[in-house]
């Protein structure tokens, strides 16, 4: 009987946030998935045993834990965490309400009842630090401050560490020494992370992989203009060509893994899956056995859609006497661990995900072959979302996996040694996001800030080369860390339209700071170009409340300019956070009443074939749903109305959403497809539509 190997790959990373010179750790993200995510990823396969699976760790990242766990490393987050709440000063109360908010609200802030009216209170006060300081007094502060620790603590030790239960069960009034006891806690399991790794490594549940040291995109240190060759006509920067940089950050990832774990990995996620023929030839040459990248690199090396049958199996690339194994993730079951089960059930996701992946290999079941399924995505960003940091899941899919014959969750050596490879004589350079480069270079902070990065890199060459610099050895080599920092993706990944964080202007300000920090050990001015943000997009406004009463026409198109005129807005931000790949259907909602009726209109981003509609009142529930023909069809009231053409228009008789004569309306929408809930708007909470005439409105 053909088996199904599955071949897990999740990936641990965040950038690198110390600054070399000054020792401050900028931003608390490593500290923060380290005690949520690194050590119960592992952990959870305890109860897992004949589940194997591989973990691809990011050496700066091991770097920070290192510190971290050590006692060394200090960030601003934390002290400000654990400073006594009647000493803090005026600026570090309004640092604590403008950081200690930032996790998920509904799986992580509202998980703790008094962490959600804290949230719920800084929302009211507008986000705003200066008027939140009067609404939180030193008590108030201290229990923001256990709490917002204490969110992101490990389920194991939640669950499992007495103390850390009384910390819960306790909910508010927190003391010093409550406070003291949490910063206690967190260094325990800081100092659980990397060890864990080891154990599991040696048992042989776990392969070890890694990625280049500073995680770059091995083929824009190449050269940057490759990136034109996966999308021709792209606006480049200068040209950027350091393939010895390429090859060190690789060998001192292999090295630094070495000195760690005893042995040198045999498998490479190169950053962002970005690979191109030159990466291969340098990976093979440093000494990996196997990489990875997208099925949609796959895609554009044949020329031709890659399809399961092409996707499920190994490849072996080999060019001028150079060899290396590479995978190619499935995209679409990948992201639906990364964007959709967080809103389902447990067990009904690992059923879908696991039925998926039997439907899939049907071809290589009737042609009598083992089928390589790999899996590779973040291994941490996604458990905000779910309920348990998705430990729930994790333990529902691998019972799951554990309960079928014909499928066996292993590592990719294994696999590799079971399934055999086709043979791959080129590589189209590309990422795992479209196939190309475009996240990291092309638009005009992206490209600035490369261009930045090439003067500091000439700077060092010309200044700290050759045999007659006055400069120390320990000045050149801080000097070479803080470009190869520099070298990480993980600074374009916040310029440029893609993506949006709360935190991008540290970002932008750390990315300068390592680079000042090169010309600073080689004594020399930092250019004037690093005193300002490189970042020029802001973001947009997506709320806004309706400005007078509607009487559109539900027909499913634009009848006139002046329909929806007046009605409250919600744009979709269609910017991604830290992680990328989100799929979004719903584009804008207009909304608004008449007094008798609510009214809808919702710009789709494509075809709405096989969509369902859900629109929750509170109080009452309907469902539009747009059959395989395209006709609509309406479930829960006769009343409601829906018209589409090129966008959807609904219309909900107030009577029938049983208010009580209340003044607002409430709703929420969820999109569905497939069973599969896509999108939900708001994210949070609920959208309000007033339903009678207010002072200022439009007559």
């Amino acid at each position: 009987m053909s088996r199904i190997y599955l071949c897990f790959v999740w990936h641990m990373h965040q950038p690198f946030y110390k600054n070399l010179i000054s020792g401050e750790y900028h931003l608390p993200w490593t500290r923060m998935h380290a005690l949520k995510d690194y050590y119960g990823m592992v952990k959870v396969l305890e109860d897992f045993p004949r589940v194997r699976q591989t973990f691809n760790l990011v050496p700066s990242m091991m770097a920070q834990i290192e510190e971290y766990a050590s006692g060394e490393a200090a960030d601003p987050f934390l002290r400000a965490a654990l400073k006594p709440a009647e000493e803090l000063t005026e600026e570090e109360q309004k640092f604590i309400l403008r950081y200690l908010f930032q996790a998920n609200p509904s799986r992580m802030i509202r998980r703790f009842p008094r962490y959600g009216e804290l949230y719920d209170a800084w929302a009211q006060t507008g986000r705003n630090p200066d008027k939140a300081r009067r609404y939180f007094p030193a008590q108030t502060l201290r229990d923001l401050q256990v709490l917002s620790q204490v969110a992101w603590f490990d389920e194991e030790l939640l669950a499992g560490d007495a103390e850390v239960r009384g910390l819960v069960a306790k909910e508010r009034n927190y003391t010093l020494e409550d406070q003291q006891l949490m910063g206690a806690k967190q260094l325990a399991i800081l100092r659980k992370v990397l060890p864990i790794y080891q154990e599991f490594e040696r048992r042989g549940q776990i392969e070890l992989a890694t990625t280049p040291f500073y995680h770059p995109i091995l083929p824009l240190l190449c050269d940057t203009n490759i990136a034109g060759v996966s999308h021709p006509g792209l606006p480049l920067p200068a040209a950027f060509r350091y393939p010895r940089d390429a090859r060190l950050q690789l060998e001192r990832a292999r090295e630094y893994m070495e000195q760690h774990f005893g042995r040198r990995p045999r498998g490479l996620w190169p950053s962002e899956g970005s690979v191109s023929d030159e990466v291969f030839q340098i990976a093979a040459e440093a000494g990996f056995a196997w990489t990875a990248t997208d099925n949609g690199v796959l895609t554009r090396t044949l020329g031709r859609l890659a399809g399961v049958a092409e996707t499920y199996r190994p490849y072996l690339w080999e060019t001028d006497g150079r060899r290396i194994h590479v995978l190619f993730r499935d995209h679409f079951l990948s992201d639906l661990i990364g964007f959709v089960y967080s809103r389902m059930d447990a067990a009904e996701a690992a059923e879908h995900f696991l039925g998926k992946i039997r439907e899939n290999c049907r071809w290589f079941r009737d042609h009598g072959q083992d089928a390589l399924v790999p899996i590779i995505l973040d291994g941490e960003n996604a458990w905000e979302y779910y309920e348990g940091s998705g430990r729930p899941f994790l333990r529902a899919l691998y019972r799951q996996i554990d309960a079928d014959p014909s499928m066996e969750a292993t590592t990719v050596s294994e696999a590799l040694e079971r399934v055999p490879a086709q043979t791959l004589g080129h590589i189209f350079p590309g990422s795992w996001i479209n196939a190309n480069f475009n996240v990291w270079i092309g638009s005009e902070e992206d490209n600035h800030a490369w261009n930045l990065l090439l003067d500091a890199r000439q700077t060092y060459d010309r200044v700290a080369g050759g045999s007659g610099s006055a400069l120390s050895a320990e000045q050149k080599a801080l000097a070479w860390e803080e470009l190869l920092i520099a070298e990480g993706s993980d600074w374009c990944w916040w310029y440029g339209p893609e993506h949006h964080s709360a935190n991008r202007a540290e970002f932008d300000h750390l990315y300068r700071s390592h680079l000042a920090n090169v010309y600073r050990a080689l004594r020399q001015p930092p250019p004037d170009a690093l005193s300002r943000p490189i970042l020029r997009a802001t973001a947009e406004a997506r709320h806004e409340p309706p400005q007078a009463m509607l009487s559109p026409c539900i027909d499913g198109k634009v009848s006139s300019y002046f329909e929806w005129m007046g009605a409250g807005t919600y744009r979709v931000d269609q910017r991604q956070g830290a992680m990328h790949g989100q799929k979004f259907l719903l584009r804008e909602l207009h909304y608004g009443s008449d007094s008798e009726h609510v009214f809808l209109r919702l710009d789709l981003e494509e075809e709405p074939s096989d969509l369902r509609v859900h629109l929750n009142f509170g109080t009452a529930e309907f469902d539009i749903v747009f059959r395989p023909d395209g006709e609509l069809r309406q479930t829960g009231s006769r009343d409601v109305r829906a018209a589409y053409r090129n966008l959807l228009e609904i219309g909900v008789p107030v009577r029938s959403l049983r208010l009580g004569g209340a003044a607002k309306a409430p709703f929420q929408i969820s999109l569905w497809r497939g069973e599969l809930p896509m999108e939900a708007l708001p994210p949070e909470g609920w959208i309000e539509v007033p339903l009678r005439g207010q002072e200022g409105w439009l007559a």
